[in-house]
């Protein structure tokens, strides 16, 4: 007898149909949602999948591995009567694994401390405790005016051959809590992305050293939509573990989402539902909240975790239906301008766009320095002048412009080549990064700081010759 004979499961032999990663399983009656089911091929092959949908004794169920090979006859599915669980420990940082959570790198199993549910366990709101801790990853970009907080969900929109990748990779290495004597541990969820992709992240994170703080996820662009689906949940079950079990700070990066949700979408016409905007089902905000919700930080517990997903924007558009939904659960985002790629800036983030809405509560005198938030109000105040003269310049020429708007436009081309512009190995300290704005706000004139206090401007501000 089979261990789901045993617990009394019914066998099913009855496949009325095979469409797309979907099996339509008949005479599967005491099935519940979300159960997990065994799938054996007539050649004695064994998958595993979920039961989607039932009504009365049909059961769809999606595939994990994909419906390739599998018969209408000779196939036999068994319900197991539990949800998909992935066994988590500590010992899996420094480790490469696939969707289910099986071991890549040739490296042995593991041996899980316990066992948990993909899913997760919903966060009581009236547990979660407010953001607002100051995580530095080395990019002044970021740290100085868009700056990540412990516990936020602070999102990266890019575009197609944009250097999304090399961002993600370069923050996973370099992001840490300061003053803290808690763990830092990175997790890293790669969804749908392309073998050379792949191969690119294994070696940034063994050539940098930072993978023994990190653990990895893959799927390929190749694998079956259901393994898309289910990358970022496994990453985020141990994400959960080492955060409230293990009293550990985890940056949990996941990308690419615009992957995860074309998954979604291809699912969702397997199953002939009504679609949304663009194809996309109408569910597709609770089901990329169900994803991004899981983060944030619990009263008395001393772990937390910090989100950044990572999408890119079909043909650049920011309203298309995933930057945009995604834009409403998030707290900000960080995107990734062309024009400044073109120019050679890396990273090329376009503050202008770009906002942390959790800034406010993690930065100031002992988070990071007391005129840290004077400084970038005065950064965006003087680089969105500095744009418009750039718009007056095209029109009447840089001859005609007076004194004053040519001196806004030396602070833009320092501000792009000097604040924003970096090295992909170089993690700037928060004061570093608020020297080097002082550096290129000096090239104003002391009367266009407006929104700096003159006891800053006294103690920061360095003269320089018009």
């Amino acid at each position: 007898m089979s261990y789901a004979e045993s617990l009394g499961k019914k066998i099913v032999t009855s496949l009325t149909g095979i469409k797309g990663p979907l099996i339509f399983v008949k005479g599967a009656s005491g099935v519940a949602f979300d159960e997990v089911v065994e799938i054996e091929l007539y050649n004695g092959e064994k998958r595993r999948g979920r039961v989607l949908e039932v009504f009365r004794d049909l059961a769809v169920v999606q595939v994990f591995e994909g419906t390739t090979g599998i018969s209408l006859t000779g196939t036999k599915v068994r319900f197991l009567g539990k949800t998909f669980e992935l066994p988590v420990s500590e010992s899996m940082l420094g480790r490469i694994f696939n969707a289910l959570g099986e071991p890549v790198d040739g490296g042995p199993p593991v041996v899980g401390e316990e066992w948990r549910d993909v899913n997760g366990e919903p966060l009581n709101p009236a547990v979660r405790a407010y953001p607002n801790d100051f995580i530095q990853t080395g990019i002044s970009a970021i740290d100085g005016m868009n700056t990540l907080v412990r516990g936020q969900k602070l999102p990266i929109f890019s575009g197609s051959g944009l250097p999304h990748n090399m961002l993600a990779a370069q923050i996973a290495k370099q992001a840490t809590v300061r003053g803290e004597a808690e763990g830092f541990a990175v997790v890293f969820a790669a969804i749908g992305i392309k073998f050379e992709e792949a191969v690119f992240f294994k070696k940034f994170f063994e050539k940098t050293g930072a993978l023994s703080r990190t653990a990895m996820f893959f799927t390929l662009a190749n694998d079956p939509p259901m393994l898309r689906l289910l990358t970022p949940r496994t990453a985020l079950t141990l994400a959960e573990y080492l955060a409230y079990e293990r009293d550990m700070h985890v940056l949990a990066i996941l990308t690419d989402m615009s992957n995860y949700a074309e998954a979604l979408r291809e699912i969702s016409a397997a199953r002939e539902e009504v679609p949304g905007r663009q194809g996309y089902p109408g569910y597709m905000y609770s089901d990329l909240a169900t994803i991004y919700e899981r983060a944030g930080r619990v009263r008395n517990k001393k772990g937390s975790i910090t989100q950044m997903p990572i999408l890119t924007m079909p043909n650049d558009d920011i309203t298309h239906p995933i930057p945009d939904l995604t834009g409403y659960i998030t707290e900000g985002q960080i995107v990734l301008d062309r024009r400044l790629y073109n120019m050679g800036i890396y990273p090329p983030i376009n503050v202008l766009m770009s906002l942390s809405r959790l800034m406010k509560e993690g930065i100031g005198p002992g988070k990071t320095r007391e005129d840290h938030a004077n400084v970038s109000d005065q950064l965006y105040a003087a680089y969105s002048k500095a744009q418009e003269v750039r718009g007056l310049a095209m029109i009447i020429g840089e001859e005609s412009l007076t004194s004053r708007d040519k001196r806004y436009l030396r602070f833009a081309e320092a501000f792009e080549t000097r604040f924003l512009n970096q090295g992909v190995n170089e993690n700037r300290s928060i004061e570093k990064t608020l020297d080097i704005a002082w550096e290129v706000l000096s090239l104003l004139p002391e009367e266009e700081l407006t929104s700096i206090k003159p006891e800053y401007i006294t103690k920061y501000y360095k003269k320089k010759g018009a």
